[in-house]
């Protein structure tokens, strides 16, 4: 049976974005030594369908995935309010893992498993309709339109988050990119899996309540730039 790891292989060259940022303080640098590999999805042991229930105790009723967590300040939130999820975090910066571990530790939160590699070579080894809610707040716009392609969102990931993701399930999307935006809404939507769930004519301008202002969110808003929220419906079928 196939592993995460020969998919994951294919598209290591296609991974963008920074691994590491500035030197880690030792405290983190311990954290992510000793504590990483406790929580730590290992590719290399995962063979599909898997159901992401498995990597976390009996308790666990939904399974939310947050794809790129940046510092991990909204996963842990949501983590601490909601004992009975299972959270996955997906990241490669290894500064924001160790920041995300850090609150982990200092808020005892068992709930929290991460990835530690390209989401997009994980979810295809994913039982279906296992996603409860997937997260994709700030992510790289990818502006240039040379480089559009980059974007997570896009037709192939679509159909992998719509075979992943239970009926009801919700897809957030927050951005500070207007053509991101409207690059979502361009490719979401017309999706047959999913639909805009949209109140009002200014509703993309509210923060989901059940939810915390991330640090690309409160930048955004010192620069002047105006976040934008999508949230889209996995429609029963």
């Amino acid at each position: 049976m196939p592993s995460l790891n020969s998919d994951t292989e294919k598209h290591r060259t296609h991974l963008y974005g920074r691994r590491k940022g500035k030197r880690l303080r030792a405290s983190l640098r311990d954290a992510l030594d000793n504590e990483l590999p406790q929580i730590r999805i290992d590719p290399e042991k995962i063979a599909p369908p898997c159901d992401p229930r498995t990597f976390f105790s009996p308790n666990i009723e939904k399974i939310w995935l947050e794809i790129g967590f940046g510092g991990g300040e909204h996963l842990a939130a949501q983590a601490q309010a909601n004992p009975k999820v299972g959270f996955i975090g997906a990241e490669i910066f290894e500064n924001g893992i160790a920041s995300l571990l850090k609150q982990r530790t200092a808020a005892a939160l068992e709930n929290i498993r991460i990835l530690d590699d390209d989401a997009r070579a994980f979810l295809p080894f994913l039982a279906d309709r296992s996603l409860d809610r997937v997260f994709l707040l700030y992510p790289d716009p990818w502006p240039k339109a040379k480089h559009a392609k980059r974007r997570f969102v896009n037709p192939t990931t679509l159909d992998h988050l719509a075979r992943l993701m239970s009926p009801g399930a919700e897809l957030r999307i927050a951005t500070d990119h207007p053509e991101y935006a409207r690059w979502c809404l361009r490719h979401v939507p017309v999706h047959p899996a999913f639909q805009w769930d949209v109140s009002g004519p200014n509703s993309w301008r509210q923060r989901p309540q059940d939810t915390i202002a991330t640090r690309y969110e409160k930048k955004a808003v010192r620069e002047g730039r105006t976040p934008m929220y999508l949230n889209f419906l996995r429609v029963v079928g």
